[in-house]
């Protein structure tokens, strides 16, 4: 699908074009051109159209930098990543801009829900967009503040599964797959930051740039900064939570292996009598003695109540 926004009077038209029509697209008017899972015919005709080259997936999915960011005299070519949190899970989804002239072109090969709220604000604020390269400073800013809601949730989720007693997890292994959860989500965000952070450097070292948009990305490389230290402060409070629940999981089987440790030595000198008055020898002292074996049940019983004394004077137990 091809959505072209074009500026017209003061105000941006939104309209989808087909791909027979993509022969008769106003350029001039052209400001944002918005190409989601584009067919290959729907690419070979933009390409012919506005006089550029569109990646093709692989290619914007490459981890080179060379591949996120490039310039020319023709324009800017940017991929870069945009999160997308779903339930427990988190993955990067690439997107590619292609800065040129006063229009810029968007290709995504999925439906983010970012682009849906950045159209409303374009159409509600159309003098706050120029140009494609507002367009570009105006989604990367969005993106931004998208980005610090979905940190900040994990954040509040985290502490909240911090709180939680590990006993309470009807299996506490289930505690530590929360915390390798988090983890993989806030690993993907990490990764997310990195890469807006490198993308917003190459911006401000580009002349093609305005001095004032360079200000604005500015603001956004803090903004990314500080989101990055909230990213490295998560993987910290998950190394402590996941250091606690094994220390308490480590006292909990000590406290068995304490059971049977004392079990063992209760009944250990009984076990000894018993095994002394069993041997089958023929001369044996006191086998014949009619108090014989109450005298060794006696031994018995003091023998396993004297090590229970003791293990509660001394608080063991």
């Amino acid at each position: 699908m091809i959505r072209a926004f074009l500026r017209k009077d003061g105000s941006f038209k939104p309209a989808t074009i087909e791909l027979d029509q993509l022969a008769t697209l106003e350029r001039d008017f052209l400001v944002w051109l918005d190409l989601l899972s584009p067919s290959p015919e729907e690419c070979a005709a933009v390409e012919e159209i506005l006089n550029i080259e569109i990646p093709t997936r692989q290619e914007s999915e490459e981890i080179e930098f060379s591949s996120r960011y490039w310039e020319d005299d023709a324009g800017i070519m940017i991929n870069t990543y945009f999160l997308v949190k779903e339930a427990a899970k988190a993955y990067n989804e690439t997107v590619s801009f292609i800065l040129k002239d006063q229009f810029i072109v968007t290709v995504r090969f999925s439906d983010l829900r970012i682009f849906t709220e950045f159209s409303r604000k374009l159409r509600l604020n159309p003098s706050a967009f120029r140009d494609g390269a507002d367009v570009l400073s105006g989604i990367l800013g969005v993106r931004v503040d998208m980005d610090a809601d979905i940190l900040e949730n994990l954040s509040k989720e985290i502490v909240s599964v911090g709180r939680k007693d590990p006993r309470s997890f009807e299996n506490p292994a289930r505690f530590l797959e929360y915390i390798t959860a988090y983890e993989d989500i806030n690993i993907t965000i990490r990764e997310n930051l990195t890469d807006k952070h490198r993308v917003l450097s190459s911006l401000l070292k580009s002349g093609k740039i305005s001095e004032n948009l360079k200000k604005e990305f500015s603001l956004m490389i803090k903004d990314v900064n500080s989101l990055t230290i909230s990213a490295n402060f998560n993987f910290d409070r998950l190394d402590y939570l996941q250091n606690l629940f094994l220390n308490h999981l480590s006292i909990e089987q000590n406290k068995v292996i304490k059971i049977f440790t004392v079990m063992s030595v209760i009944f250990l000198p009984p076990t000894l009598i018993a095994s002394i008055y069993g041997m089958n020898f023929r001369h044996l002292p006191g086998l014949e003695w009619p108090y014989g074996y109450v005298l060794s049940l006696f031994l018995i019983v003091v023998s396993a109540v004297l090590p229970l004394y003791i293990f509660k004077k001394k608080g063991w137990l």
